[in-house]
């Protein structure tokens, strides 16, 4: 990867392989029901279809913050759009508790930024389900993940410590890669713990502006 545009390429394709589940539940969900004339089997179709169009929306709403340009032109965003989104992302997910301990009214595009990639990396690394918690107070942000079974690519830690060369970069580690540039880019700085006795910390401190 050498520029922009190979980057927007990777992040666009860890975005479609996010939304392929989802979008294939509704593509056979409807198949069912155009064959399916059981009133009971059709209620039970239209719930799974409502589920998936539900998880696909809520993908995209968080893919649109934490890679796109949402949040208009400010140089703040409330944090409630970043509360609603991991909400939307882990919400239905009975296996993951959510912790969120934000208080500050509105953060940095980029904290922003950081703080829900890192919370999305955390949540895959919960491979059994656990317990998620997002912090940030002033220039720090901490994300906390805890389960009886957590899992850390090398490819993605080395990627947010800024270890991996943009030529091996995957779709994979987008979402880690995006988050070291912009750290480097506010002259800060990400780091992240070995996970121990079933904890598995990532943090980020960027300068004050």
């Amino acid at each position: 990867m050498t520029n922009a545009v190979d980057f927007a390429s990777l992040l666009c394709s860890r975005l479609c392989h996010d939304l392929l589940s989802p979008v294939g539940a509704l593509n056979n969900g409807i198949e069912l029901m155009a064959d399916e004339t059981d009133p009971e089997m059709r209620a039970r179709c239209l719930e799974l279809l409502a589920e998936s169009a539900r998880a696909s929306a809520n993908k995209l709403k968080f893919f649109r913050l934490a890679f796109g340009a949402a949040g208009g032109f400010a140089d703040q965003v409330d944090t409630r759009e970043a509360r609603q989104a991991i909400d939307g992302l882990f919400g239905g997910d009975s296996k993951i508790l959510l912790g969120w301990m934000v208080e500050e009214p509105s953060l940095s595009k980029s904290a922003i930024k950081i703080l829900l990639n890192l919370a999305l990396i955390a949540g895959d690394a919960l491979v059994r389900g656990g317990r998620l918690d997002i912090g940030a107070e002033g220039s720090e942000i901490v994300v906390r993940a805890e389960g009886p079974r957590l899992v850390l690519d090398s490819e993605l830690k080395d990627a947010l410590l800024g270890w991996t060369s943009e030529e091996a970069l995957t779709p994979r580690a987008a979402a880690a890669w995006l988050v070291h540039q912009l750290a480097k880019e506010a002259g800060g700085s990400v780091q992240v713990s070995e996970p121990s006795d079933g904890v598995l910390m990532f943090g980020a401190t960027l300068p004050p502006r």
